[in-house]
């Protein structure tokens, strides 16, 4: 047993537990009461939100234990706290099953023992010589559609090899799975849904690249929980993120295909969070679809797919993505009209905001904070909106003003509608 900074920590296995690599979806045999409304299952799911006293301390110095730390049944025993006269608390971490696997490492999902609260671990392997990035930018992050980091501390092997843990609040399920849920019953998801999560990924991206001057660099639908009980959406997996500094350059080779930006696949390494701002325009679209947008089956397939629909970029657009790329020969294609991409239920709104941040000039994409006051939003402003089974809405106006840094005053007006304000108001 080592007595560490961060507390002391110990490691046994207690019982064990299948380890499955298949998570349960609720909801796919179901069918919904309606086209409107999520299936049934989905809605009456038990979700805590709320935060165990114990793990709110975020900036605990990461401590290292033996043992792998993870595996199913593995039970993690640490002690925090214990600053300015405080008593320490314990912790426990029991890993119940894998809930993800990808060349980052594994996500489990586990049970602090002390409070029964459910929690995701994500375990990744640490070079000893870096500081971990992803666990550097969660310490900066606190926002309602921003997953939250509980705490962290390292797991060594006897191969030497150091993992870190990252505690991670659970969130049962993403876009991804809602989607699928609605093609496989060969609906479209709701237009009501796909406002409500598309909003919750403009805020999540005008904190993050306003206020802390990070790129997410992997914006996709696996990658947005969803509270299936409230609705509520949060960003997670940070693996790729980056804080972007001008002038420095950047890996082009990042961001799952489907939701790669044009500039990325012309090899920039100049680029800005505008490419993040492109990977919300292919989920928007895929949500209005119910399929990939751009669906290409290689780097130079995905710039076909993409030209299929935009037309073939002038050689201005390209020196906007990349001013370093200067092989233009490209078969001379026309723009797709944009309302002919979508069904024609699909609102004129709808369609305008995809095209707005479908541009292959990165400047000329909206910015997240422009997408929010959109019209498209507009029937979430409602004083009157609700979810579609009757309960509230989750927080959408709670800016605070280092979101707000960069609206101007008719902007804020949008952000935070009247009802919104007197209700603060009232509340505080």
């Amino acid at each position: 047993m080592a007595s560490l900074s961060a507390g002391t920590l110990t490691t046994s296995n207690v019982g064990t537990s299948s380890s499955t690599n298949t998570m349960v979806v609720p909801g796919v045999k179901g069918s919904a009461n309606s086209s409107e409304q999520l299936p049934k299952e989905m809605n009456e799911m038990k979700i805590r939100d709320d935060r165990a006293e114990m793990c709110e301390d975020k900036d605990v110095e990461a401590a290292v234990v033996d043992g792998n730390g993870a595996e199913t049944g593995h039970v993690i025993v640490t002690t925090v706290g214990g600053k300015n006269g405080q008593p320490k608390k314990t912790i426990s971490y029991m890993a119940e099953r894998v809930v993800g696997t990808g060349s980052f490492g594994v996500v489990f999902q586990g049970k602090c023992l002390e409070s029964g609260e459910i929690v995701a671990i994500k375990k990744v392997l640490q070079d000893k010589r870096y500081k971990n990035r992803e666990l550097q930018i969660m310490r900066l992050l606190d926002h309602p559609n921003i997953v939250l980091l509980k705490h962290c501390f390292y797991s060594s092997t006897d191969k030497d090899e150091v993992f870190l843990n990252l505690v991670l609040e659970y969130v049962p399920e993403t876009v991804y799975r809602i989607a699928k849920h609605y093609s496989r019953m060969n609906q479209r998801m709701p237009l009501f849904f796909v406002k409500l999560y598309t909003y919750q990924i403009c805020r999540a991206l005008a904190y993050i690249h306003g206020v802390s001057g990070v790129c997410h660099r992997d914006i996709k639908p696996q990658n947005l929980l969803v509270n299936p009980q409230t609705h509520q959406l949060k960003l997670c997996d940070f693996g790729s993120a980056k804080v972007l500094v001008k002038g420095e350059k950047n890996i082009a080779y990042i961001c799952s295909r489907y939701y790669r930006a044009p500039e990325l696949i012309f090899g920039a390494v100049e680029y800005t969070t505008a490419i993040d701002i492109w990977s919300m325009g292919c989920v928007m679209a895929e949500l209005l679809l119910g399929q990939p947008i751009f669906p290409g089956e290689s780097g130079v397939d995905q710039l076909v797919e993409i030209i299929k629909v935009l037309g073939t970029p002038t050689k201005e657009e390209i020196k906007c993505m990349n001013p370093n790329y200067t092989d233009f020969k490209f078969p001379q294609i026309k723009a797709n009209p944009w309302h002919k991409m979508f069904h024609k239920k699909v609102p004129p709104e709808a369609v305008d905001l995809v095209s707005r941040l479908l541009q292959y000039s990165p400047n000329l994409r909206f910015t997240a904070l422009e997408a929010c006051v959109h019209p498209f939003f507009d029937e979430l402003r409602d004083p009157g909106a609700k979810l579609p089974n009757g309960r509230p809405l989750p927080p959408l106006f709670n800016f605070t003003p280092p979101e707000l840094k960069d609206a101007t005053p008719e902007m804020v007006q949008k952000l935070i509608p009247e009802h919104a304000r007197r209700q603060a108001t009232s509340a505080g």
